[in-house]
């Protein structure tokens, strides 16, 4: 497992590099976004190619669910940040550093997210070098896994539609899954590795729980890192109509909203 988990890592630099140049080329940073999805699922490929033949179901299952995650996401991602230019929390960063940013985006962008792709995809190189049979937590796990990917992605075409009708304004995006967390897409993405980790157990038995460091990371990044901490740091305070939204709405798990009080 050692020597497939070391070739998950070899076979990803070349996408973190390349993605690096081209955001020197672009001046564009958060072209990291784009490149994300496969800093994981291109490592499970290698997984699936270093690991002895085990179970074949397994195998497909997790595979499919990765490239169909990774597939939605970097289209996504590539079509709403389309002619857009840099993000603003890349171009904060870019303005914060300085022209070493150039550099220093190798290690603190594209390497980083080199070396977090290869942890996250914990649970595909556990997955895969299971030799035990398919069985009911695998059932469970690809269905949990399969949800969050279809509440992510119904919470981003919802977004996307919202954003396309408004016309200026300070109106905050309250339907829909959005009524019930203000962050749909971000559970929908937690739920998608618990699903993946949750497999390893029947891949695995407890020998696979140092895989649950995956959505642990990931739920922890999305919560407290670069997910809810950091988009809402300073919306309350630009956008009014935000701090009612957050008084009444579940931050993370979807949950009916609090009633208003006198």
């Amino acid at each position: 497992m050692l020597h497939a988990a070391l070739l998950g890592l070899l076979v990803s630099l070349p996408i973190a590099l390349a993605g690096w140049l081209a955001s020197l080329w672009k001046r564009d940073a958060s072209l990291a976004d784009r490149i994300w999805p496969w800093l994981i699922t291109v490592p499970a490929l290698a997984y699936a190619v270093g690991t002895p033949a085990a179970d074949p179901t397994r195998r497909l299952v997790m595979l499919g669910l990765a490239l169909a995650w990774a597939l939605r996401l970097c289209v996504y991602i590539s079509w709403r940040n389309w002619g857009h230019g840099e993000d603003r929390r890349y171009a904060e960063m870019r303005e914060r550093h300085g022209p070493a940013f150039a550099w220093k985006s190798l290690v603190i962008v594209f390497g980083l997210q080199w070396v977090l792709g290869w942890i996250i995809s914990a649970p595909l190189l556990a997955g895969m070098a299971g030799s035990r049979p398919f069985g009911a937590l695998d059932l469970l796990g690809a269905a949990l896994a399969l949800f969050g990917i279809v509440f992510e992605a119904v919470a981003d075409a919802q977004m996307a539609g919202f954003r396309a009708k408004r016309r200026g304004g300070h109106a905050v995006m309250d339907q829909g899954l959005w009524h019930y967390t203000r962050h749909p897409n971000y559970f929908g993405e937690s739920c998608v590795w618990w699903g993946l980790a949750l497999m390893t157990l029947e891949a695995g038995g407890a020998g696979a729980l140092w895989c649950f460091v995956s959505p642990v990371l990931i739920t922890f990044m999305l919560l407290r890192v670069s997910g809810v901490t950091l988009l809402e740091k300073d919306l309350s305070a630009r956008r009014p109509a935000y701090r009612d939204y957050v008084a009444r709405t579940s931050a993370f798990i979807p949950w009916p909203p609090r009633r208003r009080t006198a």
